[in-house]
């Protein structure tokens, strides 16, 4: 049963009554912003007409808000604070948001009792300030918990913290939040990835067993390549995104980074299954049904016997794919042959549609999302968040970094001189879709690069826009097409490559796999067998002969 309670309005506060401001003119001026008119013998009853619907809106406004209840007097939230770069608990730079302590329940046997886990700052947790990794969300304090939350406590884990992420999620390196840059834990002054950037840093270095990221082109598959940990996108809806900010809700998933991929299946386990009230999670399965950590534990973890796997041919021949990459994980995916596995290439010609697709949809869904224009679904919206950040300003249009500001100007002109092109791409998505499924009728998982390269450096805080955006150019080209489709994603980590400025210096390389729609546990199975049976840190590549 879902718990909601009623709380106060956007602002806080009643609205004063006034005189309604539809006024002579206003018809005229609303209609003229789309170079549009009206007959001046039918401005008169326009103007009734919309002074009705004003009304109306005064109504609405002036009600009480329908949220979540936050159960905060079951789980108490302890010692909420924001700590600073330069302090001992901070670390890895600025991979904290906040930090403090709310208790799991420890009776109810849950699937996670003794986990500690940290949560990407777009995750609402009561009484916590959200940042968003923002300059332009003026600390916004949720007044109820995500549903993932709710979850996590009471299959008995521990939540020790929200971690930093990049502005408004609109970037793939770790440089751009407003609260300062996350450090790679394996080499500082090189890339955690992003979005989900401090999430995978902090899971990587030993901090915390779990982080939820999010991710609508990468943001968790990214970060877990580049710091060297396990992360997996579901498929669309299975985890709802109740409580969770959404850039684009065509889009983006949320899932579980971990250092190993038994630990994402009970994860996974716990969090899944529709809550009432996404509608993007109605066709996932009962809370708690499912059990991808039992199933993938039972029986032989050294043996994939009768298990197909496809390469697929155009994810290996990127131009922008680095060759140790390549190499590293075309070897790491022919050793599913020793388990047993039948492993071939797969032509999917479409694949490189998906960079092209994905921009049109983010592009123009995200702007939407920013300007308070997206409509349509049924969810928990943030009147909170809204209250706070809309209408946009030239202030914060200003202090937003230069990722956000490129999605508004990418949306706005996308809409303007393509009208309906939206709509098409989603079309097409379902065209990309229905080819990768037709894939999966004969292989179990197909397999690609999570990211072309291993962790550039970081680039300059504040630098012109193109020196901001280059160090993400490129980084989703085989992430971002299976958001457009829906499609379950993991990336596990298979070894480490030198830095492409410095030898001396070995960061972590990620394999994607890839499943059918629903169809996670043969990833989840797949990933665990391989990670068993290979230990990835003591698999190191170089650069002889490939330069």
């Amino acid at each position: 049963m879902v718990e909601r309670v009623r709380i106060s309005t956007i602002s806080g506060e009643s609205p004063t009554p006034c005189d309604n401001p539809v006024k002579e003119g206003s018809v005229e001026s609303l209609l003229a912003s789309l170079g549009l008119s009206i007959d001046p013998s039918e401005a008169q009853d326009f103007r009734r007409l919309l002074a009705a619907v004003h009304d109306c809106a005064e109504t609405v406004a002036a009600l009480p808000d329908y949220q979540l209840n936050s159960r905060l007097s079951r789980y108490p939230r302890q010692n909420i604070r924001q700590p600073a770069a330069e302090e001992e608990e901070q670390g890895l730079g600025q991979a904290w948001a906040h930090r403090f302590f709310i208790a799991g329940d420890r009776e109810g046997g849950g699937r996670l009792i003794g986990r500690s886990v940290n949560l990407k700052d777009v995750i609402a947790v009561a009484g916590v300030p959200q940042l968003q990794g923002s300059r332009v969300i003026p600390s916004w304090t949720p007044e109820f918990d995500a549903t993932v939350v709710t979850r996590l406590l009471e299959a008995g884990a521990d939540i020790r913290g929200t971690s930093t992420c990049e502005d408004l999620c609109h970037s793939t390196s770790s440089f751009t939040s407003a609260q300062g840059t996350v450090e790679n834990p394996h080499a500082r002054g090189y890339s955690a990835g992003g979005s989900t950037s401090g999430g995978a840093a902090l899971v990587a270095a030993g901090l915390v067993d779990v982080t939820i990221g999010t991710d609508q082109g990468g943001s968790i598959r990214v970060p877990a390549a580049m710091c060297g940990c396990v992360g997996i996108k579901p498929t669309h809806g299975r985890v709802p995104f109740t409580g969770i900010s959404s850039g684009d809700a065509l889009d983006d998933h949320v899932g579980p980074m971990t250092r190993n991929t038994l630990d994402a299946a009970l994860c996974l386990d716990v969090i899944s299954g529709y809550d009432g009230i996404d509608d993007r999670a109605l066709a996932s399965p009962k809370p708690g049904s499912t059990n991808f950590a039992a199933t993938i534990s039972q029986g032989s973890a050294t043996r994939l016997d009768g298990f197909r796997v496809g390469l697929i041919t155009e994810a290996f021949q990127h131009a922008s794919l680095d060759p140790v990459i390549r190499e590293a994980v075309l070897a790491a995916a022919k050793r599913f042959q020793d388990l047993g596995a039948v492993v071939e290439d797969v032509s999917i010609p479409d694949h490189n549609l998906g960079p092209a697709i994905w921009t049109i949809q983010q592009r123009i869904s995200g702007t939407q999302t920013l300007l308070g224009r997206n409509t349509g679904r049924r969810e928990l919206y943030p009147t909170g968040l809204h209250g706070k950040t809309l209408p946009w300003t030239a202030d914060s249009f200003r202090r937003s970094s230069t990722s956000t500001k490129n999605v508004i100007i990418n949306g706005l002109h996308l809409m303007s001189e393509f009208p309906g092109l939206y709509g098409k791409s989603v079309n097409i998505g379902r065209q990309l879709r229905d080819a990768y499924e037709a894939v999966f009728r004969e292989y179990d998982v197909l397999i690609t690069p999570t990211v072309p390269v291993v962790a550039p450096r970081h680039g300059r805080r504040g630098g012109l826009p193109i020196e901001s955006a280059t160090p993400s150019m490129g980084l989703t080209i085989n992430t971002a097409i299976f958001n457009v489709t829906g499609h379950p994603a993991m990336s596990i980590p298979v070894g480490f490559a030198p830095a492409k400025d410095d030898k001396t210096v070995l960061l972590p390389m990620g394999m994607q796999l890839v499943g059918g729609l629903w169809q996670e546990l043969k990833i989840l199975r797949a990933g665990h067998v391989w990670e068993s049976c290979f230990d990835w840190r003591h698999n190191v590549q170089h650069t002889e002969g490939l330069d």
